[in-house]
């Protein structure tokens, strides 16, 4: 059997940078052992597959080890794909997650625009005394659906982490999150989910599922500018609407590709 594969860089206008996506579009599910292989081999942050399915693409997404919940980016880079190599000319595509419900995305010019549920986050007592991989205390820590939330008090704390990503595997989360008030932007921040294939991601829009309704409450808006801080970062723009959050990005095309499975 013989598959198309895009892969996307996502959150960016620029190529090499933002977060790669593989996109693999099907005519119908593979076996899942199949999808994570492909996922696998493909070594990205995140292969999604989508079907279509009446007036909606059901997809799911894998890191190089396990199917997970929610992923932003690739959700972003799969209605790309859509929207620029198959022909897609609705301004909304409706996405059907079995873990997450339904997602939208919705095109303005180059910009697309992710619709997510809020993730939801509630203040925890954490031990600091029993957890090494970060060296330095969040002045607040937060826990949402899937991911710890851990809060700092400037961009150059984030920046200049170094994680232990052998310790931070160890706790029961899909992974961490680290973010801070921006020196150019509202929040930035960084994600470390070791315990799912993925030492640092280099864009997460699913974190930021947690990120705008806390920094919207923070700084008292609505509408938020956020980046994240890895090598090869990326830029977001943020709104809260209700229990909605929407999240705009770019992107850019890099590879069309078959494989053979």
């Amino acid at each position: 059997m013989k598959l198309t594969l895009f892969q996307i860089d996502a959150f960016t206008n620029q190529l090499f940078s933002g977060n790669p996506a593989a996109i693999c579009p099907l005519e119908a599910w593979l076996e899942d052992d199949k999808m994570q292989k492909i996922a696998a081999e493909n070594n990205l942050a995140e292969t999604a597959f989508f079907v279509k399915n009446g007036g909606q693409y059901d997809i799911r997404w894998f890191t190089p080890t396990v199917e997970v919940d929610l992923c932003g980016h690739a959700t972003l880079a799969a209605a790309f794909v859509l929207y620029h190599q198959l022909g897609e000319v609705t301004p909304e595509i409706l996405f059907y997650s079995h873990r997450s419900g339904h997602l939208r995305v919705a095109k303005e010019g180059n910009m697309l625009t992710l619709n997510f549920p809020v993730d939801q986050i509630h203040d925890i007592d954490f031990d600091w005394g029993m957890f090494k991989g970060l060296a330095i205390p969040a002045k607040e820590v937060l826990k949402g659906k899937t991911d710890y939330l851990f809060v700092y008090e400037n961009e150059r704390q984030v920046a200049d982490m170094k994680p232990d990503f052998f310790e931070i595997a160890k706790l029961k989360a899909r992974g961490i999150i680290i973010t801070a008030p921006g020196d150019e932007v509202d929040f930035v921040s960084r994600f470390f989910g070791p315990q799912s294939g993925i030492d640092e991601d280099p864009v997460t829009g699913s974190a930021h599922t947690t990120l705008i309704p806390y920094w919207s409450n923070k700084l008292n808006k609505s509408q938020l500018t956020a980046k994240q801080l890895s090598a090869r970062g990326g830029n977001l723009a943020c709104e809260l609407l209700g229990d909605r959050v929407y999240i705009s990005g770019e992107c850019v095309l890099y590879m069309v590709g078959e494989i053979c499975v």
